[in-house]
């Protein structure tokens, strides 16, 4: 297999900062990358809801871009959101996805819910910004 393209090396690194903001967020990841020729599921991870005292299987798409600095991305100026590069034929092949994960673990009845994690990289600096989107609709 040949070397990472620009753009594939980007995802990873997202991936990577999206990982380390779940965990420092109480979150355990359990899988990364789940492939089925129909679509992949970026992260899987579980939170628990301590309000509702119950385990909630979370399926997470992470989308990446980097920018020039992370000072144009709080102040507004790019109007292009990673979040928008989610389409509706990529939300159908993520539920189909999800759908196999849960019939292939035996979980078809638990409580789980899509999220996207949105990363700004800056990578002169070595920064990120993450916009954490949770409980989307698919």
């Amino acid at each position: 297999m040949g070397s990472k393209t620009d753009k594939q090396k980007v995802g990873e690194i997202g991936e990577n900062v999206a990982c380390r903001f779940l965990m420092k967020h109480g979150f355990e990841i359990v899988e990364r990358n789940y492939w089925k020729k129909w679509g992949e599921i970026d992260i899987i991870a579980k939170s628990f809801d301590k309000a509702q005292d119950r385990e909630i299987v979370r399926f997470i798409e992470v989308k990446t871009v980097s920018c020039k600095t992370l000072v144009d991305v709080t102040r507004g100026t790019d109007t292009y959101r990673p979040e928008d590069n989610i389409h509706p034929w990529k939300l159908k092949r993520l539920s189909r996805t999800i759908q196999t994960y849960l019939l292939e673990k035996g979980n078809d009845d638990i409580e789980w819910q899509f999220d996207v994690i949105a990363i700004y990289l800056d990578m002169s600096n070595k920064k990120a910004r993450v916009n954490f989107l949770e409980d989307i609709v698919i």
